[in-house]
């Protein structure tokens, strides 16, 4: 192994993150100044959820690590206990020189933990975003325990600087999924079709997350909007929701989805299957990031339901429901008549996994300072 190698892990807890850090990982990987480590948990390990390890794996990483960290009672500060716990282990094992997490998950926040504690630097994807639930308290929480951060845009990179951090620290690399959004990889929709045995000609998209700050009321909120699919007329690609608190009572909502032909649920689909079907699918409806960020690229028309994007960077024509039968009913009267424009490049060009690599290449990042510094506003 060269001297100069740098020793890199990436944290992947979801399907999603993973599918936003995958080029990432790989251009890395295919360079001989890096060492590349993958510490894989979450919802990967879960078979609830599809036990996506198997996604990761079949990209072939030469240095993958499992580790285990659901717990029965399912709470945050436990799930991140347990992380923190594995992952600091697993670092003294490796020896990185940077840790690099993704996004708001409690999964990104042990890792920024485990970074900052231990004199690893963190890398932060994404930060500066805003979304207005408890992922938004997290992802603050990660930036200010992250000494570099790789993120979408300008307005992100503002907020960072307005939370103190320097700005040499702050890099603008785009959303890196948008670069497997437009890259030549992408299967055709046939196949994927296939693969999923989904038999629609036209289909919507569904993607519903629990809001942990509204667990009291997320078992009517599911069983509102399973009644409101079942009365609508179109056909419908369901996927589970991540597993937040108060998942369980989506899944078990979805339970009377099952016997109706118009459905076809999922625990999880392969990313870039996943984003064939949605570039072709007449809408898609929920509270998914997917709807706010990669719909729009792909010009899809977007039902966005309750509070859990309410503060997102917005640049697309949703329509907006609350979680009411009758604001939902709308919606879906309305969606028919919409056509989205593409929203442009408010997250990249497709060309952040180049300019990651380019980043990580000058010397510059690895001198920053592992004592962080509160800078003032001018």
């Amino acid at each position: 192994m060269n001297k100069s190698q740098k020793k890199i892990i990436f944290l992947t807890g979801t399907r999603a993150d993973f599918g936003k850090i995958k080029s990432l990982i790989q251009i890395l990987d295919n360079n001989p100044d890096f060492e590349v480590f993958i510490f894989v948990t979450g919802m990967h390990l879960q078979e609830l959820y599809g036990y996506t390890l198997i996604e990761i794996e079949r990209c072939n990483f030469k240095n993958l690590f499992k580790f285990e960290n659901h717990t029965h009672e399912t709470t945050m500060d436990l799930t991140l206990a347990k992380t923190i716990e594995g992952l600091s282990n697993y670092c003294k094992t490796v020896q990185p020189d940077m840790i690099v997490v993704h996004g708001d998950r409690v999964e990104t926040l042990a890792g920024a933990i485990v970074g900052s504690l231990n004199n690893i630097l963190v890398s932060h994807i994404e930060g500066g975003e805003i979304s207005g639930t408890v992922d938004e308290l997290i992802r603050h929480s990660v930036s200010k325990l992250s000494h570099i951060h790789f993120v979408s845009n300008e307005q992100a990179a503002k907020r960072l600087l307005q939370m103190g951090e320097i700005k040499e620290s702050v890099f603008t690399i785009g959303s890196p999924d948008i670069d497997i959004m437009f890259s030549d990889n992408l299967p055709d929709l046939e196949t994927v079709k296939e693969y999923y045995k989904i038999p629609f000609v036209d289909y919507a998209v569904v993607m519903f997350h629990p809001v942990t700050t509204e667990f009291q009321t997320m078992k009517q909120y599911a069983a509102d909007f399973v009644d409101c699919l079942l009365r609508d007329n179109h056909n419908y690609v369901v996927v589970f929701p991540n597993n937040d608190l108060g998942s369980q009572f989506i899944i078990d909502a979805y339970q009377q989805l099952k016997s109706n032909e118009r459905f076809r649920i999922f625990p999880s689909l392969r990313f870039e299957y996943f984003l064939m079907l949605l570039k072709n699918s007449q809408f898609i409806i929920g509270n998914s990031s997917a709807g706010i960020r990669e719909a729009p690229y792909y010009g899809i028309p977007i039902i966005n339901i309750g509070t859990r994007q309410q503060n997102r960077a917005i640049h697309a024509d949703i329509i907006h429901s609350n979680y009411t039968k009758n604001g939902i009913d709308d919606a879906l009267s309305k969606i028919g008549s919409r056509k989205t424009q593409s929203s442009g490049d408010d997250f990249g060009k497709g060309n952040s996994a180049e300019l990651f690599l380019k980043s990580l290449q000058k010397d510059d990042i690895w001198q920053l300072n592992h004592q962080k510094q509160f800078r003032d506003l001018e």
